[in-house]
């Protein structure tokens, strides 16, 4: 009997070592497989972020190697004057301090759909586009008319989530403080109703001006 259990013993012994390595293996495909579609979102996130122009106002131009790449204002000739205002260029790196590292992404995504400035607005899901209805703000902060949100928004979540992965962690930080920007005391609500934007979500397709 004692015989019978060391050699029970024994096979145990060589059991446990190849029962974790099958158990590990597929965590480890699975890693892999998480890696690369988080690479994939990244370089979907760059390809949006270089196609419509962010790098343009926010500082490098479309070189991702460019000195400045999206750290924001520099020089007073990147000013955007918009009537007798000045709005600036943020820096849009994952700088803690100076950039966007210490927002989540849900605020930079409200950001992108809804033209809410991230500083101003909770970490929420927004179930509304009218001001204090959902989870809208009541009174909203908006960014700066300079920012083209009323075209961002009509992209789809995907394209929206995969630039904020690619401006959270695609992007190195680089700390550049850039002066508020200034605006109106309605922080811009006056110029984004939606008989000067449109709606969102759009009108059906097709509208009166489009055909099938």
């Amino acid at each position: 009997m004692l015989r019978s259990f060391s050699r029970s013993f024994r096979y145990a012994g060589l059991l446990v070592p190849v029962i974790l390595l099958v158990a590990w293996v597929p965590r480890a495909r699975t890693s892999g497989e998480g890696d690369a579609a988080h690479n994939k979102q990244i370089l979907r996130g760059r390809q949006m972020v270089l196609e419509h122009g962010c790098a343009d106002c926010h500082g490098g131009g479309p070189n991702p190697a460019a000195d400045g790449y999206l750290s924001g204002m520099r020089t007073p000739d990147q000013e955007f004057p918009i009537g007798p205002f000045k709005t600036r260029p943020r820096n849009i790196t994952p700088d803690n301090t100076t950039g966007i590292g210490r927002f989540t992404d849900r605020q930079i995504f409200n950001a992108i759909r809804f033209g809410l400035r991230p500083g101003e607005t909770p970490d929420v899901t927004i179930t509304s586009t009218t001001p204090g209805k959902g989870n809208f703000p009541e009174n909203p902060k908006y960014l700066a008319p300079p920012m083209p949100w009323p075209a961002f928004r009509h992209m789809s979540d995907a394209d929206i989530r995969a630039m904020v992965a690619y401006l959270k962690r695609g992007v190195k930080p680089v700390s550049n403080r850039v002066a508020d920007s200034e605006g109106p005391p309605d922080f811009w609500a006056s110029a984004y109703t939606p008989e000067k934007i449109g709606p969102y979500p759009a009108v059906p397709f097709p509208s009166k001006a489009e055909q099938p």
